[in-house]
């Protein structure tokens, strides 16, 4: 194998061997370190995929490995610094789980110490990958169910899942810009998600400067077992569920079930790790890219500060806290 770039891993748990296995299928990386403080985590991970050298601090690690790509495969509140400590090491990349971080600041300042260390950053968003969201896009911009006109979803909170909807609703309508949101939660009871509190459930609507909105939902709520839904003037499509996709036009009784045989498939985290070696190679915009994701994350805390507010959320958000955080804390939500 020639290897070109050298590859460290930070948090040797589930998500982590997963990017393992994105670099493992590059002929262009080498996984030369890995840090966990969990001595088990990281001797687990470095026997599975012939690491040669574990560290128990991540500082450690970037200090003394001269390495190219680095993932963060740790708790959201541990993003930031991260992220910012792998952006000054001097590396060319960095592939992080999602989502970004637990409030909108720590959002925006771990994507500019990428951009002010010219480093590419991208967020495992890794769905854009899978084939059943990649046919619906490709259904709705053909024209299938005439002109796009609303996007709706489900799932348990707005931080962990939601910003995989948000970002799905982002791809479908080609990652246009986002002109307002508004929203209401509740936290009715503690609910941590990897140590933050996320709400138990909430209501984000929002509408695109193209005219498009998007409604995404949560806190036991569902779309009859579908994930998400695509509504244009002539027809709906659901996606998720008993089939990936469905589409329904005007005027017909009968759901269709689109072929997917001309998408390629693959494991969506591999693809993604994949992606993001080629856009290093070519000099693109990766498809998970820090620009894209900062959009979802910022739909999030937008939606938060329309509960604070009780008012619709102009962007872009002028705040840097997460309400959700801030309110829970001063005893004014749950």
């Amino acid at each position: 194998m020639t290897t070109t770039f050298k590859a460290g891993i930070i948090g040797c748990g589930g998500r982590g061997r997963s990017h393992a296995r994105g670099y493992q299928a590059s002929p262009d990386v080498e996984i030369v370190a890995c840090s966990d403080p969990v001595e088990n985590a990281r001797n687990d991970l470095a026997e599975q995929f012939e690491v040669p050298n574990t560290y128990e601090n991540y500082e450690e690690m970037l200090d003394k490995e001269s390495l190219d790509f680095v993932s963060v495969c740790t708790w959201i509140a541990l993003h930031k610094d991260m992220v910012i400590a792998a952006a000054n090491s001097g590396i060319k990349a960095i592939h992080s789980e999602k989502p970004m971080a637990p409030t909108w600041g720590d959002a925006k300042a771990l994507y500019q110490a990428c951009v002010d260390n010219d480093v590419v950053i991208t967020f495992c968003h890794q769905r854009r990958f899978g084939a059943q969201f990649i046919k619906a896009r490709q259904l709705a911009n053909e024209g299938a169910i005439g002109e796009l006109r609303r996007l709706e979803g489900s799932c348990p909170n707005l931080l962990d899942w939601g910003t995989h909807w948000f970002d799905m609703f982002l791809f479908y309508n080609n990652d246009e810009p986002v002109d307002w949101v508004i929203g209401q939660i509740d936290v009715a009871e503690e609910r941590l998600v990897f140590g933050t509190q996320v709400e138990t459930s909430g209501v984000s609507w929002f509408r695109w400067k193209n005219g498009v909105e998007g409604l995404l939902t949560t806190g036991g709520v569902s779309l009859n077992g579908f994930a998400n839904r695509l509504i244009g003037t002539e027809g709906i499509i659901d996606v998720g569920g008993g089939a990936p996709v469905r589409m329904l036009r005007t005027g017909s009784d009968e759901w269709e079930t689109p072929d997917l045989s001309d998408i390629s498939k693959g494991d969506d985290t591999v693809l993604s790790v994949l992606d993001l070696v080629d856009s290093v190679k070519t000099g693109r915009e990766p498809e998970l890219s820090g620009r894209k994701a900062l959009q979802g994350a910022e739909l999030i805390f937008a939606t938060y500060e329309s509960s604070r507010r009780r008012a619709k959320i102009n962007l872009p958000l002028t705040v840097d806290d997460s309400a959700l955080l801030t309110m829970v804390a001063n005893g004014d939500i749950g």
